[in-house]
Protein backbone atom coordinates (compact mmCIF):
# COMPACT_ATOMS: atom_id res chain seq x y z
CA UNK A 1 0.00 0.00 0.00
CA UNK A 2 2.75 2.31 1.03
CA UNK A 3 4.19 1.71 -2.88
CA UNK A 4 0.83 2.93 -4.37
CA UNK A 5 0.83 5.73 -2.30
CA UNK A 6 4.08 6.93 -3.19
CA UNK A 7 3.25 6.19 -6.93
CA UNK A 8 0.33 8.58 -6.43
CA UNK A 9 2.52 10.93 -4.73
CA UNK A 10 4.83 10.82 -8.04
CA UNK A 11 3.00 11.08 -10.38
CA UNK A 12 0.77 13.85 -8.59
CA UNK A 13 3.79 15.81 -8.49
CA UNK A 14 5.06 14.85 -12.34
CA UNK A 15 1.74 16.10 -13.06
CA UNK A 16 1.96 19.42 -11.40
CA UNK A 17 5.48 20.28 -12.72
CA UNK A 18 4.74 19.47 -15.61
CA UNK A 19 1.78 21.60 -15.39
CA UNK A 20 3.97 24.42 -14.10
CA UNK A 21 6.00 24.18 -17.04
CA UNK A 22 9.33 23.33 -14.73
CA UNK A 23 12.77 22.38 -16.09
CA UNK A 24 13.51 19.36 -18.32
CA UNK A 25 15.83 18.04 -15.57
CA UNK A 26 13.41 17.77 -13.02
CA UNK A 27 10.96 15.85 -14.98
CA UNK A 28 13.33 13.40 -16.24
CA UNK A 29 14.55 12.45 -12.68
CA UNK A 30 10.81 12.30 -11.90
CA UNK A 31 10.31 9.75 -14.48
CA UNK A 32 13.15 7.91 -13.39
CA UNK A 33 11.90 8.09 -10.02
CA UNK A 34 8.82 6.94 -10.93
CA UNK A 35 9.70 3.93 -13.40
CA UNK A 36 12.03 3.16 -10.04
CA UNK A 37 9.04 3.15 -8.02
CA UNK A 38 6.58 0.77 -10.14
CA UNK A 39 9.56 -1.35 -11.10
CA UNK A 40 9.82 -1.82 -7.23
CA UNK A 41 6.39 -2.32 -6.76
CA UNK A 42 6.23 -5.04 -9.51
CA UNK A 43 9.19 -6.83 -7.80
CA UNK A 44 7.64 -6.86 -4.73
CA UNK A 45 4.76 -8.13 -6.02
CA UNK A 46 6.02 -10.63 -7.96
CA UNK A 47 7.68 -11.32 -4.76
CA UNK A 48 4.63 -11.62 -2.58
CA UNK A 49 2.87 -13.63 -4.83
CA UNK A 50 5.49 -16.25 -6.01
CA UNK A 51 5.49 -15.71 -1.29
CA UNK A 52 1.96 -16.56 -1.62
CA UNK A 53 2.09 -19.55 -3.92
CA UNK A 54 4.86 -20.88 -1.90
CA UNK A 55 2.83 -20.84 1.57
CA UNK A 56 -0.12 -22.39 -0.29
CA UNK A 57 1.77 -25.11 -1.79
CA UNK A 58 3.44 -25.91 1.82
CA UNK A 59 -0.28 -25.39 3.45
CA UNK A 60 -1.25 -27.98 0.35
CA UNK A 61 1.14 -30.06 1.49
CA UNK A 62 0.96 -30.19 5.37
CA UNK A 63 -2.94 -30.62 4.52
CA UNK A 64 -2.14 -33.76 2.41
CA UNK A 65 0.43 -35.03 4.99
CA UNK A 66 -1.99 -34.60 7.67
CA UNK A 67 -5.01 -36.46 5.60
CA UNK A 68 -1.87 -39.15 5.00
CA UNK A 69 -1.16 -40.11 8.31
CA UNK A 70 -4.68 -39.89 9.79
CA UNK A 71 -5.52 -42.51 6.82
CA UNK A 72 -2.72 -44.32 8.13
CA UNK A 73 -3.26 -44.19 11.05
CA UNK A 74 -7.08 -45.23 10.69
CA UNK A 75 -5.90 -48.20 8.43
CA UNK A 76 -3.09 -49.06 10.76
CA UNK A 77 -6.03 -48.94 13.81
CA UNK A 78 -8.11 -51.61 11.51
CA UNK A 79 -5.49 -53.44 10.72
CA UNK A 80 -4.67 -53.61 14.39
CA UNK A 81 -8.36 -54.73 15.27
CA UNK A 82 -8.00 -57.75 12.45
CA UNK A 83 -4.54 -58.39 13.96
CA UNK A 84 -6.16 -59.07 17.53
CA UNK A 85 -9.36 -60.68 16.31
CA UNK A 86 -7.37 -62.97 14.40
CA UNK A 87 -4.94 -63.75 17.27
CA UNK A 88 -7.71 -64.18 19.43
CA UNK A 89 -9.33 -66.54 16.52
CA UNK A 90 -5.94 -68.85 16.53
CA UNK A 91 -5.56 -68.95 20.33
CA UNK A 92 -9.27 -70.35 20.53
CA UNK A 93 -8.35 -72.44 17.74
CA UNK A 94 -5.17 -73.20 19.29
CA UNK A 95 -6.68 -74.06 22.84
CA UNK A 96 -9.30 -76.66 21.33
CA UNK A 97 -7.06 -78.32 19.08
CA UNK A 98 -4.83 -78.75 22.43
CA UNK A 99 -7.90 -79.70 24.24
CA UNK A 100 -8.85 -82.30 21.55
CA UNK A 101 -5.23 -83.91 21.32
CA UNK A 102 -5.34 -84.04 24.96
CA UNK A 103 -8.52 -85.71 25.63
CA UNK A 104 -7.51 -88.86 23.40
CA UNK A 105 -4.31 -88.86 24.96
CA UNK A 106 -5.64 -89.07 28.64
CA UNK A 107 -8.40 -91.50 27.55
CA UNK A 108 -5.68 -94.03 26.20
CA UNK A 109 -3.38 -93.22 29.43
CA UNK A 110 -5.91 -94.17 31.52
CA UNK A 111 -6.65 -97.29 29.69
CA UNK A 112 -3.39 -98.21 30.09
CA UNK A 113 -3.12 -97.81 33.61
CA UNK A 114 -6.22 -100.04 33.77
CA UNK A 115 -4.42 -102.33 31.16
CA UNK A 116 -1.97 -102.45 33.67
CA UNK A 117 -3.59 -102.85 36.80
CA UNK A 118 -5.69 -106.02 35.41
CA UNK A 119 -1.85 -107.11 33.99
CA UNK A 120 -0.90 -107.08 37.27
CA UNK A 121 -3.76 -108.35 38.99
CA UNK A 122 -3.69 -111.71 36.85
CA UNK A 123 -0.23 -111.75 37.02
CA UNK A 124 -1.29 -112.08 41.18
CA UNK A 125 -3.54 -114.28 40.69
CA UNK A 126 -1.38 -116.73 38.03
CA UNK A 127 0.77 -116.65 40.94
CA UNK A 128 -1.43 -117.75 43.06
CA UNK A 129 -3.02 -120.54 40.89
CA UNK A 130 0.50 -121.24 40.44
CA UNK A 131 1.16 -121.89 44.09
CA UNK A 132 -1.82 -123.70 44.92
CA UNK A 133 -0.91 -125.51 41.97
CA UNK A 134 2.03 -126.58 43.59
CA UNK A 135 0.07 -127.37 46.82
CA UNK A 136 -2.94 -129.03 45.73
CA UNK A 137 -2.29 -130.88 42.36
CA UNK A 138 0.09 -133.56 44.09
CA UNK A 139 -2.64 -134.05 47.23
CA UNK A 140 -5.52 -134.00 44.33
CA UNK A 141 -3.54 -137.11 42.33
CA UNK A 142 -2.61 -138.48 45.27
CA UNK A 143 -6.48 -139.02 46.59
CA UNK A 144 -7.80 -139.63 42.46
CA UNK A 145 -5.02 -142.33 42.73
CA UNK A 146 -5.97 -143.69 46.20
CA UNK A 147 -9.91 -143.73 45.37
CA UNK A 148 -9.16 -145.50 41.67
CA UNK A 149 -7.07 -148.27 44.22
CA UNK A 150 -9.58 -148.80 46.46
CA UNK A 151 -12.70 -148.13 44.54
CA UNK A 152 -10.82 -149.58 41.18
CA UNK A 153 -13.58 -147.46 39.17
CA UNK A 154 -12.62 -145.80 35.72
CA UNK A 155 -14.89 -143.24 35.20
CA UNK A 156 -15.92 -141.79 31.90
CA UNK A 157 -15.31 -138.39 32.22
CA UNK A 158 -16.90 -137.86 28.70
CA UNK A 159 -20.52 -138.94 29.25
CA UNK A 160 -23.21 -136.67 28.74
CA UNK A 161 -24.63 -134.37 31.38
CA UNK A 162 -26.98 -135.73 34.04
CA UNK A 163 -25.33 -139.67 33.20
CA UNK A 164 -22.89 -141.79 35.72
CA UNK A 165 -20.57 -144.06 33.35
CA UNK A 166 -17.48 -146.12 34.14
CA UNK A 167 -15.77 -149.63 34.23
CA UNK A 168 -15.74 -151.28 38.08
CA UNK A 169 -12.73 -153.52 37.45
CA UNK A 170 -13.82 -155.84 40.15
CA UNK A 171 -12.16 -158.83 41.58
CA UNK A 172 -13.36 -161.43 38.96
CA UNK A 173 -14.99 -159.59 36.12
CA UNK A 174 -15.08 -155.88 35.00
CA UNK A 175 -18.63 -154.63 35.61
CA UNK A 176 -19.84 -151.15 33.53
CA UNK A 177 -21.55 -148.31 35.83
CA UNK A 178 -24.54 -146.68 34.07
CA UNK A 179 -26.65 -144.29 36.42
CA UNK A 180 -28.86 -141.42 35.44
CA UNK A 181 -28.43 -139.32 38.46
CA UNK A 182 -31.55 -137.17 37.52
CA UNK A 183 -33.59 -140.16 38.16
CA UNK A 184 -31.43 -141.43 41.76
CA UNK A 185 -30.66 -139.43 44.76
CA UNK A 186 -27.40 -138.65 45.59
CA UNK A 187 -27.88 -141.20 48.48
CA UNK A 188 -28.79 -143.94 46.62
CA UNK A 189 -25.67 -143.50 43.92
CA UNK A 190 -23.14 -143.37 47.13
CA UNK A 191 -24.00 -146.64 48.74
CA UNK A 192 -24.64 -148.26 45.34
CA UNK A 193 -21.19 -147.18 44.60
CA UNK A 194 -19.56 -147.97 47.82
CA UNK A 195 -21.24 -151.50 47.82
CA UNK A 196 -18.87 -151.86 44.55
CA UNK A 197 -15.83 -151.70 46.77
CA UNK A 198 -14.37 -155.03 47.94
CA UNK A 199 -14.29 -155.35 51.71
CA UNK A 200 -11.67 -157.95 51.81
CA UNK A 201 -7.93 -156.69 51.69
Amino acid sequence: MAAFRDMEEVSQGLLSLLGANRAEAQQRRLLRRHEQVVERLLETQDGAEQRLREVLTAEKEVAQSLLNAKEQAHQGGVELQQLEAELQRASEEDARLKASLLYPFLCLSRELEELKEIEADLERQEREVDEDTTVTIPSAVYVAQLYRRISKIEWDYECEPGMIKGIHHGPSVAQPIHLESTQLSKKFISDYLWSLVDTEW
